[in-house]
């Protein structure tokens, strides 16, 4: 009888165990249900709205932050008799991409409301005799190294957009930058062979922003040895990086994600079988179509650092955007950028002036990069 009594046990505790089992598979096979939201778009009315930002900014030569070594008493000038060219919006390459952001919009919306004032302003400040003072001052003793990289970035992708504006006073413009363009170029010809390691942080030296934008010019414009020089680089950096901590981010000053800047550049420049290899080991999880991550949330726009954190948002975005291009195993992540962008894009036009000054370039960035299917 007491066989039986513990047959009858061992049995009710096998098929509990296997119920129990069974209910813990069904559990862990529930998706969680993802809430698709409204893709972002940029038309005339947007554009006209975020013209304004570029606008109130490029010819504003206070509040600025120089960013400026003092080797003697003749340095200490104004922002505009420094930099006649770009002197506006708080420092050096948030003048740039202002200029860019005017370029792209006028680009894409000839019909823009402030088209003539926009055209005439930017005639004005890149006039070829303040390009070349812009040139100038990098032969200054200490100045060699300024803006390295993120305003070098940033003015190769205001030349690439000059390259690729048909238009008469794009023409003049590109003639203009020239000089400074190709002094650029050669900055990161001969700076890149002797990084040996890659600067990882979420600001403006992160080695794979800096590489993106300079090697979107070389693509575009057929600079070979520009182009080759980035692709050697991007694989000695990264090729052989796993586990991106991507749960790390975004520090708290952050305005770019070090994980999906670096996961963007490789998506450029490696073939696509090789970079999808690359992508399990680098971030894995993107590949799930249930990954989410949470926006930067902003606490205070008046304060410039923490304002950052608008900033990631739309980095995030359109890094997302260009590693799910042409894949569609990661197409999802195109819902995670609207998101992104989303967040971040009603409260950017009449901002405080900490935002206000750059955040307008980051926005028609990202929402460029937005396909819309």
């Amino acid at each position: 009888m007491k066989s039986y009594s513990l047959l009858f046990v061992l049995l009710l505790c096998f098929f509990s165990c296997n119920t129990s089992e069974k209910n813990t598979t069904e559990t862990s096979e529930v998706k969680p249900e993802i809430e698709h939201v409204q893709v972002p778009t940029i038309d005339l009315e947007q554009a006209n709205r975020l013209a304004q930002l570029p606008i109130h900014c490029i010819q504003t030569e206070y509040p600025n932050k120089l960013n400026q070594t003092i080797g003697s008493d003749a340095d200490l000038q104004s922002p505009q008799d420094l930099h006649p060219a770009f002197y506006g919006c708080f420092d050096w390459h948030s003048a740039v991409h202002g200029h860019w952001s005017l370029v792209s919009l006028l680009k894409q919306f000839p019909e823009l409301e402030s088209a003539e004032q926009s055209k005439k302003m930017l005639l004005d400040n890149m006039s070829e005799t303040n390009i070349k003072a812009e040139v100038a001052y990098f032969f200054g003793k200490y100045n060699g190294t300024y803006e390295r990289t993120y305003g070098w970035a940033w003015l190769l992708k205001l030349a690439e957009e000059l390259h690729t504006w048909d238009d008469p006073i794009a023409r003049a413009l590109e003639a203009n930058l020239q000089p400074l363009t190709d002094l650029i170029v050669n900055k990161y010809l001969e700076f890149l062979p002797k990084l040996n390691y890659p600067i990882r942080v979420g600001e403006h030296p992160n080695t794979a922003f800096g590489l993106s934008f300079a090697y979107d010019y070389a693509k575009t414009v057929g600079h070979e040895p520009l182009k080759s020089i980035i692709e050697q680089r991007a694989k000695d950096f990264y090729n052989n990086d796993a586990d991106c901590p991507l749960s790390w981010e975004p520090s708290g000053f952050d305005f770019l994600s070090p994980c999906l800047e670096e996961a963007a550049l490789m998506k450029r420049v490696l073939p696509t079988e090789d970079f999808k290899t690359w992508a399990n080991t680098f971030l894995p999880q993107l590949k799930d179509n249930t990954f989410s991550i949470e926006t930067g949330k902003v606490s205070d726009r008046t304060d410039g650092k923490l304002v950052h954190l608008d900033g990631v948002n739309f980095s995030r975005a359109w890094s997302l955007n260009e590693i799910a291009r042409d894949l569609p195993e990661y197409n999802h992540l195109k819902n995670i950028a609207n998101q992104h962008i989303n967040y971040s894009l009603p409260s950017i036009v009449g901002d405080s002036y900490e935002g206000g000054h750059w955040l307008g370039s980051f926005a028609i960035y990202a929402l460029n990069s937005v396909d819309g299917d």
